[in-house]
Order: structure tokens, then sequence, then C-alpha cells
């Protein structure tokens, strides 16, 4: 079993602040058995992508920097694999949406740059990342092979299979979602319970666990176009049939140790092979934007 340690916070506006209350819950988790933790989608601030605004590019991190120590030395300290996610500067104008995975002696094992970008009212993510240039590559820890993907990559099937055929073990989502205020409560359950299906479909159909930490609470829109975001949390694991494993709160702050076992995963592949019958001599379609 891989004890996995999951993380399910609100944010402030507070850089500091936000990376001192994950120090003391990555702690906590780790003293509670975690040998792997894994945090939301941009956690260091609030999700800034509500509004285009070019001094938010202020909150962005070179990789390395003291924004990757600070996890660094978390992870060194408690001999854990945590899977961050921060707002990458690679070059002047040039930004991504990364996760890093830090090893248990604190050292990067890999990162994920997030390849599909949103654009919607309150998420303009194009508006601040460019699309990511790593591929969909697995990152080699101790703990084992992590397919990291991040929030939007979640809604694509291609994204969890290319990371499955390169023989990633699990599945991992760091995410920022929420609801718009104006929703109808109809809505609202229609939209979250699509977020936990389509990403429970990803287990089954690559015969593999999935871990999906988002962010909980309210965050208001600083243009006042929108009535801000309510992050609906919900953060999850499912085995490799897709089964939940742990399911959190819609809104409130989780801090959890989960067992996962990896090792299922290859009997679940035996009794539903997908990879073998595969009819991948048919596939060149899915290449093309929309086949007419």
């Amino acid at each position: 079993m891989l004890r996995t340690g999951i993380i399910q916070t609100s944010c402030t506006a507070s850089v500091a602040d936000n990376r001192r209350r994950l120090g003391e819950k990555i702690s906590i988790l780790a003293e509670a058995g975690a040998q792997l933790i894994v945090l939301q989608e941009l956690h260091d601030s609030l999700y800034f992508c509500q509004t285009e605004n070019v001094d938010n590019f202020d909150l962005a991190v070179e990789i390395p920097s003291e924004a990757t120590e600070f996890y660094a030395a978390k992870a060194r300290e408690h001999g854990c694999v945590i899977v961050t996610s921060m707002f990458e500067k690679r070059a002047p104008g040039l930004y991504h949406n990364t996760a890093v995975v830090f090893e248990k002696d604190g050292t990067i094992a890999g990162r994920y740059r997030k390849m599909h970008i949103p654009d919607d009212p309150a998420y303009y993510e194009k508006f601040y990342f460019t699309p990511g240039d790593l591929g969909f590559e697995p990152i080699d820890t101790s703990v084992g092979r992590l397919g990291v993907l991040v929030c939007w990559d979640q809604w694509y099937p291609e994204a969890a299979r290319m990371m499955a055929l390169r023989g990633a073990q699990m599945l991992i989502y760091p995410t920022a979602i929420g609801w718009e205020s104006t929703d109808t409560d109809e809505e609202k359950a229609r939209q979250r319970e699509a977020w936990i299906t389509v990403q429970r479909g990803h287990a089954v159909a690559n015969g593999l666990p999935v871990v999906t930490v988002n962010r909980v609470g309210y965050e208001p829109d600083p243009s006042q176009a929108t009535g801000g975001i309510q992050f609906w949390g919900s953060s999850f694991i499912a085995g490799p049939q897709g089964e939940i494993v742990f399911q959190a709160s819609e809104n409130e702050e989780v801090l959890v140790v989960v067992d996962v076992d990896l090792k299922r995963s290859e009997q679940v592949r035996r009794w539903w092979p997908f990879l073998r019958d595969r009819r991948i001599d048919e596939f060149a379609g899915l290449t093309k934007r929309f086949l007419d």
C-alpha cells in the first residue's frame, strides 16, 4: 500500500501564510505515515486567473528558487515525496502552470507543464500560461511512476491514456475548480458529478488509481465582473475500477492519509485487457482537430 496524503485547503492573498500553513499540514501528514503528499493547483496564492492583470505575473517563481527550496526542505525533513503546483517563470514573458515533484531527499524528481489551458469567464488561464512542452511523461520517484497532470487536463482521456502507455502507475491531478455564483443548484450538481465521473472513467479505461486534489473555499472576483468562485473541494481517490476509495467534503478543509493499492492494477488489467484490445491501427484520426 502507498500511504497517500491529500491536502484540500483554502488559500489567502498571502503567499507566506499559504506556505506556512501547507508546511504545517505536510508535517502532520508525514507524521501520520504519508509516503506521498499531493497538493492542489496553484496552492501558494489565490486563484489569480479570475482576471487578466499583468501585475499577477509577479507571483511567478523560477525553478529552482526559494519557493522550490521550501518544499524541497519539507520533503527532505520528512522523507516523503511531494507533488506541488507552481506558477513557473521560465523567462521574461514566458510562464507555465507547472507541477513540480520532490523526491524524499529534497531533489526535484521531475516536472510537468500543464498542456491544456482553459480560457473561460473567471478562468483566464491563456493570458498567463504557455501550453506545456514537456509532453505526457510520467515522473519516476521512490514511491512509483507518477502520471502527474493538472486540472483542465483531467477532462481529456487522451492525456490519461498517454501517461498510462508510458508506464504511469497512478494518475495525479492537482486542481482548482468550482462554481460560479449564478449557476443553479441543479447545474452545480451536474458540473461536479461530471468532473468526478470523467476522472473515474480514466481510472477504469487505464486500470490505474486516480488521485485528484482540489482547493476549497470562496474567492471573490477582484474585477467584480462575476460573483467569484466557490471552489467545490470534493478531492477524491479512485481505484483502478473507478471505485471511490476516499472523497472529501465540498466545503471544508481536509487533511487525510489514504492507503492506495498500486499492485491491484495488474490484476484489474488482466480482467479488463483494454490495452491489449485497442485498435491502434484505426486511431489515426485522433491526431486531427476534427474529422469532416
